[in-house]
């Protein structure tokens, strides 16, 4: 499928004018097997206005550097929290530099296996040649090893405990044992080889990983975004992005904007910005949620209203967040409109709207 018919390209592709300009310019060392210096890398993630180069990660700008330095090491990266904390997009953006590929992914999933993470065979060439290279079927990790990338591995504690110890000596030997092809058969990782892994929080006790792997990790903490005034900045390009691939048109209020982000840091909290306690739902109230919420309201004032984005279509949408996982979130949310939003209301137009659509739902 070409690009122009994907519905979304990998950072490397959307991007590439950026890594074109960062790597032309880009005198200061690399690290064996890089395409990119450590400085540039952390230019394209965090931005360079001087280069024309975007802010891709909005957070903790020292997390991004620890990063960087745990993958120039021959420890592996590993980025936990929160659902919805962008950790597998700077997985992807951080491959996407330092690679130039970021599509080396190993998705875990209780149906991930030993070969996933090794390889298999092309079982019609294995019956009629026996074991050969041509018969191997490389995994991304293999790939990972031979061409000296970045391979991610995505939710790894959804994985089983035996699936998870592959990865053991693949970080500490950096090599991969392949006896079908010979008792000295190894394929050893070219430099730039590394892997970055994701768990979430939320996924703790499901398969926790053993003290030996863990201990082939630099572990890092995506916390969500605490500053309101970056969450803005970022759900609204995004946005930009949705609509402008789709050639969607809506205007876009900035007081709509501040609605969203408001009750999400609120809910996400549990404190309002004037300083009162609430009841934190159990639904997961993160940045990623807020840009599908935003989405879904613009597209509902697009083609099912005036194309003005209002409060209201805000209202309508959050729905679907709020009575994802837990029935009691429905009360929680009516608490919070009734006891915050309705003060609110009284005081902004936007908060009104937002107010009166909001409590025509049916939450309970």
């Amino acid at each position: 499928m070409s690009g122009a018919q994907a519905l979304r390209l990998p950072a490397e592709e959307r991007y590439a004018d950026e890594l074109a300009r960062l790597a032309a310019t880009d005198e200061s060392p690399r690290p064996r097997g890089w395409r990119l210096s450590a400085r540039a890398v952390r230019r394209f993630i965090l931005g360079d206005p001087k280069q024309a180069v975007t802010r891709k990660f909005y957070g903790d700008d020292p997390l991004v550097d620890r990063a960087i330095v745990s993958l120039m090491s021959n420890q592996g990266l590993m980025l936990v929290g929160e659902p919805g904390t962008a950790k597998s997009m700077l997985s992807e953006l951080l491959a996407a530099a330092i690679s130039g590929n970021s599509a080396l992914v190993v998705q875990g999933s209780a149906g991930t296996t030993e070969d996933h993470l090794r390889y298999g065979w092309n079982y019609a060439l294995l019956l009629a040649e026996g074991p050969s290279d041509r018969a191997l079927v490389p995994s991304p990790v293999l790939n990972a090893m031979r061409d000296g990338r970045i391979v991610r591995f995505e939710e790894i504690t959804r994985c089983p405990p035996e699936v998870q110890d592959a990865l053991i000596s693949i970080l500490s030997e950096k090599s991969l044992a392949v006896p079908e092809l010979g008792a000295d058969r190894a394929i050893r990782a070219a430099p730039g080889f590394n892997v970055i892994g994701t768990a979430n929080l939320r996924d703790r006790g499901v398969h926790e990983m053993s003290s030996a792997l863990k201990r082939r990790f630099n572990f890092e903490t995506v916390h969500p975004i605490a500053d309101p005034a970056h969450e803005r900045e970022l759900v609204l390009r995004q946005l930009a992005d949705r609509l402008g691939e789709a050639q969607v048109k809506v205007d876009i209020g900035g007081d709509v904007a501040d609605i969203l982000v408001q009750t999400f840091q609120d809910l996400r909290t549990g404190r309002t910005r004037e300083g009162a306690s609430l009841t934190r739902p159990d639904a997961v109230m993160s940045t990623a949620e807020a840009v599908n919420v935003l989405h879904a309201a613009a597209l509902e004032a697009a083609f099912l209203d005036n194309g003005v984005l209002s409060g209201a279509h805000l209202a309508r949408q959050i729905q679907g967040v709020i009575l994802k996982d837990e029935p009691e979130d429905g009360k929680r949310f009516k608490a919070y409109l009734d006891h915050v939003v309705k003060e609110r209301a009284g005081r902004s137009g936007p908060w009104r709207d937002f107010y009166h659509a909001a409590r025509a739902l049916r939450l309970v």
